[in-house]
């Protein structure tokens, strides 16, 4: 059987880069499934919140986990809030290999302070809502994840060399 492995993580952690890196290295598609709902719907992420608010969004994210994380031979890089439903923990604990790429909430505010893409960061304390949004996600992240990488100040090359060498200890990948 082919490969799947799942991102998980905040934004700004590096998913989506580090997910094309690594897929092009092993040799796997890669998909992001925020890119995927939006061309799905032909809208943009901060227009589908405005529309359905955060629970239409979270809808249409469990429908494009369960198709996704059913494809072999794939990397895939999932919205900082896709572990919230506990259907999608589910899904990626059981379905493929699960990394959490953690990040302290330093080094996000700084990653997404001219993010304008982001819709929960759209306040006027966009820092208090990543310590919110941290402390109420990082259980999950771990509860689902099989090891946890810090991208703090770390390149996304780093990253991916980091990610294979974990992949190829413990037998997740053929070397």
């Amino acid at each position: 059987m082919k490969e799947r492995i799942f991102l998980v993580g905040p934004m700004g952690a590096g998913k989506s880069t580090i997910g094309r890196m690594l897929a092009k290295r092993l040799g796997l598609e890669f998909k992001d499934s925020d890119h995927e709902i939006e061309s799905r719907t032909g809208a943009d992420i901060p227009w589908i919140f405005d529309v359905e608010g955060e629970e239409g969004f979270r809808r249409r994210e469990q429908d494009v986990l369960d198709e996704l994380t059913n494809r072999s031979g794939i990397v895939l890089a999932t919205g900082g809030g896709a572990i919230l439903k506990p259907e999608n923990r589910e899904k990626l604990r059981v379905r493929g290999s699960v990394i959490y790429l953690k990040l302290s909430v330093d080094q996000q505010t700084a990653r997404t302070a001219k993010d304008r893409n982001r819709p929960l960061l759209q306040t006027d304390d966009p820092r208090a809502v990543l310590e919110t949004l941290f402390l109420e996600r990082d259980p999950l992240y771990c509860e689902v994840a099989d090891f946890v990488i810090n991208t703090d100040y770390k390149t996304a090359r780093a990253v991916t060399d980091q990610i294979v060498v974990e992949l190829s200890a413990n037998q997740l990948i053929s070397s």
